[in-house]
């Protein structure tokens, strides 16, 4: 139920201050935020309500939630291309940027895919998710707002994720009474991925979001060492479950990860803001 809550409160807040305030930027890009979010929501509502009210432990298989994944952002990229949405990527902190032509949808599916599942690794620890992604979208809401007015849309949906997100971790901080599954992890993985599209800082996204991109990183390490070698490099993947192996307290990792994550989000604003 808490994913649930993410995303209605993340979409009624949002329209609502857009009608309000920028009614004329109810557009498109608007749209497209609300179609990730809720795209990706509906696989995660999916999964979870097999493995619960159908009680299969396995939810959606994991080629079920690819497939469902990947059309949800071919649709995404079309919705952009309809648009007229430049192709291009550039390098954060520099004006150096490369025109991806035809290889841009790929791009696009890779981010969207990509992100989702790795912000859903990181939903394993109370209040571990929700606090990174609040970070994270707080600096894309921040980075949004320095360039007002050109991403007012995004500014206000990523500041009504954080809304929602500090909300929902009153309830799922350690110990935990509310918990957001996969409708809210993939949800909010789409959505972080959007933003960025939108914005054109796609490159900015792995840095950012780096927690994520750690988290990812320590399951295909470990996968990949395991099966060449037949030996772990962590003691558990994805790398918090590591920590809580190696004797810390739930709530270190958490914070700890938190701290990583404000980091992160320190140089990618810096690198963006100071050095462009």
């Amino acid at each position: 139920m808490g994913g649930i809550v993410i995303v209605l409160s993340i979409v009624v807040t949002s329209f609502i201050i857009m009608y309000k305030f920028f009614p004329a930027e109810i557009s498109y890009q608007f749209s497209l935020l609300l179609f990730a979010l809720v795209g990706y929501g509906l696989i995660g509502f999916l999964d979870d309500f097999i493995k619960i009210a159908l009680k299969r432990n396995l939810g959606l298989t994991s080629k079920q939630k690819l497939v469902g994944q990947i059309v949800v952002a071919v649709i995404f990229y079309v919705l952009l291309h309809v648009n007229n949405f430049p192709t291009t990527v550039s390098l954060p902190g520099t004006t150096i940027e490369w025109e991806l032509g035809f290889l841009y949808p790929f791009l696009i599916i890779f981010m969207m895919v990509g992100s989702s599942n790795a912000v859903n690794l990181t939903d394993g620890l109370d209040g571990l998710l929700a606090g990174t992604a609040a970070v994270a979208f707080g600096s894309f809401a921040l980075l949004a707002a320095n360039s007002f007015p050109h991403f007012n849309t995004v500014m206000v949906f990523s500041l009504a994720v954080v809304g929602a997100l500090l909300g929902f971790l009153v309830f799922n901080a350690h110990p935990a009474k509310v918990f957001m599954g996969d409708t809210g992890s993939l949800a909010l993985g789409a959505a972080i991925a959007s933003v960025a599209i939108l914005m054109k800082l796609e490159i900015l996204l792995v840095i950012i979001g780096g927690v994520f991109v750690i988290e990812t990183l320590s399951v295909i390490i470990q996968v990949i060492s395991f099966k060449l070698t037949g030996k772990r490099v962590f003691k558990m993947s994805p790398l918090h479950h590591h920590y809580e192996l190696k004797g810390w307290s739930e709530w270190r990792v958490v914070t700890t990860f938190w701290i990583v994550g404000i980091i992160f989000a320190i140089i990618g604003i810096y690198i963006e803001v100071a050095l462009t």
